[in-house]
């Protein structure tokens, strides 16, 4: 069984369909790159991914279920419990702490644990700038923190929109040396880019166009 499987998604505003007859399945452990121009759907799949948003039409089945009529709420908690999420701008509180960002990820699942905060930020190398403002942190740093914040509730899904969009090549080489290190791990990456190499990366390439699937790519040179 697929841990997510899309079935026949729509998302139509007024005449426009934003995503349109989308079916894709996930499975667990895989990395997946979702890519295409801007105007694609690849935000609006993002956003169905990750409880954001629901379908107009179609199901989502995350662990088998069909989520896609949940309320907000619900959705909430799905996306609290199962999803980490990886922004492009990295969205972190400024007047906390690289280890209090990451506790505030803790503290809307469960209880915040600064010892396993700490042990998160040294996964991606970031033990000694734990105490660290986000002003006092490069991009590559604040996006690792990121990443940190995003694995500390154990997701069952790392989803990330345009994880390397703000940074340069170093920090884009170092957030993908983690996803390779995830992956080998067992966690199951969505990444959505509209970079051929961050593309590349992955296992498999999903290209949108008009809301459509238009190609799907297995990766032959994929290294796990």
């Amino acid at each position: 069984m697929s841990l997510l499987e899309l079935k026949n998604i729509y998302k139509i505003y007024g005449e426009l369909k934003a995503l349109n007859n989308v079916s894709l399945k996930v499975d667990k452990g895989e990395w997946v790159a979702i890519m295409g121009p801007s105007g694609s759907g690849k935000s609006t799949m993002m956003n169905i991914i990750g409880c954001m948003d629901k379908p107009t039409k179609g199901e989502v089945l995350l662990d088998g279920v069909d989520i896609s009529k949940e309320s907000g709420k619900r959705l909430t908690e799905i996306r609290r419990d199962k999803i980490g999420l990886i922004f492009q701008q990295f969205h972190m509180v400024s007047y906390l702490t690289a280890v209090e960002n990451v506790m505030v990820s803790q503290y809307y699942h469960s209880m915040p644990d600064e010892k396993e905060a700490l042990e998160a930020l040294e996964r991606v190398g970031l033990r000694e700038r734990a105490r660290h403002l986000p002003s006092q942190l490069s991009g590559g740093e604040q996006q690792r923190v990121c990443v940190a914040r995003a694995l500390i509730n154990h997701p069952e899904i790392i989803l990330a929109d345009e994880p390397t969009g703000n940074l340069d090549e170093a920090n884009e080489n170092i957030v993908l040396d983690l996803f390779k290190q995830l992956h080998r791990e067992g966690t199951t990456l969505i990444v959505v880019t509209h970079d051929p190499e961050v593309g590349e990366a992955a296992q498999r390439m999903i290209v949108l166009e008009h809301g459509r699937v238009a190609n799907e790519v297995i990766n032959k040179n994929f290294e796990p």
